[in-house]
């Protein structure tokens, strides 16, 4: 009862004074009350407030809530500096090199604490030739930080003491409308960091969101920055579109836009080929609608789905120069990631995972003799079953391959023994010569 009394009466003055020139929206206005924040993360707001630092939940969460969806994670944004955040919480942790975080850790749920941070003047940071940023980290207040974040939406602050939340662009307004605004000059933004323009894709795709004309206008034209981007963080940023739930959209967008060449090699001839598009956007549906249903989405999955049809090319062109099947497919594969390897930097801790769903594929051509048995005792084989459907429904294969293989895993063994097929392509196996008895061997001529 103390603490409400004391967020009533001081936390207004203190939201009204830090806001600034910011306009305050109050709770029954915006609707979205306390008990909508994690537990941790209000722990971590109301540990910093009553230590006497500012203290907001900040970015994405905020404006998930404002649109009625759950956030995945809670970001809190404050004016105290690492050092002191990691004074207040007994699990804190500091990370980072090139702008320092602290996490907090309330039993499996880690809040990410940030200080405010301002933009630099341009004769301060440090960019290449193409304007991109290479070092701008600098402590600031909450209104240079509000103004340092790429998009509107995600420029608000949430205080769980008062339930107000703080606004200095008009993001309130625009997640209303429906729209992704860029804070600034468009254009200098995306100079800044390429990056936003897969991240203003991904998130028009996933909320729902129209891009304002102004923001979208450059795009087209600045889109080869993103070839300056580096590759590690480009898959970040790419392996957060493909799983965002909302990946089928995404793809559609950066095609729209133009955005999909370079990223992932061949992915525009991929698009252009009436199979491989079908197979293409099959596989992007599985994803979402497993991530939909609160099922598990493989990354590696997805990149085998999105190289498949290029590694089919190179395999089919390999055996008509006069490769062995097993050989030219090994090689394909070799071939198709080394190329991807020079755009997108997918690591190779997911090279294993594709290459057993390639190798499988033609393994379920074998349909005789123990082969199904041994297809079906391996560990990997549901994921290959399931590549194996998006191929039968973009119409590669035959879909009853694929309706052999679901009733073959669900028959009983009597059911089992009738399905099998004539094991043709089985290895003969080799006569062994009949050792002869002593009797002869003593009859056999001495060299």
């Amino acid at each position: 009862m103390i603490k409400r009394l004391f967020r009533k009466v001081f936390g207004k003055s203190r939201t009204a004074k830090a806001a600034g020139k910011a306009h305050v929206i109050p709770l029954r206005e915006h609707r979205v009350a306390r008990d909508g924040i994690s537990d941790s993360a209000q722990r971590v707001t109301d540990g910093l407030q009553a230590a006497g630092f500012q203290a907001y939940v900040v970015g994405g969460a905020v404006r998930d809530l404002l649109l009625g969806c759950k956030p995945k994670d809670f970001d809190v944004a404050t004016d105290a500096t690492p050092e002191q955040v990691k004074r207040v919480f007994r699990r804190a942790r500091i990370i980072g090199r090139r702008f320092k975080l602290v996490h907090v850790m309330f039993g499996s749920e880690t809040i990410e604490v940030s200080t405010f941070r301002r933009a630099m003047e341009v004769d301060e940071a440090e960019t290449d030739a193409h304007g991109r940023i290479l070092r701008d980290n600098e402590f600031g207040d909450m209104e240079q930080d509000a103004a340092r974040r790429d998009f509107t939406a995600n420029a608000l602050f949430y205080d769980p003491a008062t339930q107000e939340i703080i606004d200095y662009h008009h993001g309130y307004a625009d997640i209303r409308a429906k729209v992704l605004r860029m804070i600034g000059d468009p254009e200098v933004r995306f100079r800044e960091d390429p990056v936003r323009m897969l991240r203003a894709v991904r998130l028009a795709a996933k909320l729902g969101m129209k891009i304002d004309p102004a923001t979208a206008a450059p795009i087209a034209r600045l889109k080869e920055l993103l070839r300056n981007v580096p590759e590690a963080r480009l898959f970040d940023e790419m392996l957060k579109l493909l799983l965002s739930g909302h990946a089928l959209a995404c793809i559609k967008k950066l095609r729209f836009k133009g955005l999909h060449h370079g990223l992932l090699p061949m992915l525009d001839v991929i698009l252009e080929q009436p199979m491989g598009e079908k197979f293409v956007m099959l596989a992007l549906q599985n994803t979402d609608d497993r991530i939909a249903a609160d099922k598990p989405a493989s990354p590696a999955f997805l990149f085998a789905a999105l190289l498949w049809h290029e590694v089919l090319a190179t395999w089919k062109t390999r055996q008509a120069a006069g490769e062995r099947p097993v050989a030219a497919l090994h090689a394909a594969m070799d071939d198709v990631l080394e190329r991807q390897r020079a755009q997108l930097a997918i690591p190779r801790r997911y090279d294993t995972v594709m290459k057993e769903l390639w190798l499988l594929q033609p393994r379920f051509e074998q349909r005789g003799g123990q082969r199904p048995f041994r297809l079906l005792a391996l560990p990997r084989f549901r994921a290959a079953y399931d590549f194996l459907l998006l191929r039968c429904a973009s119409g590669e294969v035959d879909a009853a391959l694929g309706d052999w293989w679901t009733e073959f895993q669900e028959a009983d063994e009597a059911r089992r023994a009738e399905m099998l097929q004539p094991d043709s392509g089985a290895p003969k196996k080799r006569r062994r010569r009949k050792k002869p008895s002593a009797a002869v061997q003593a009859e056999l001529p001495i060299d």
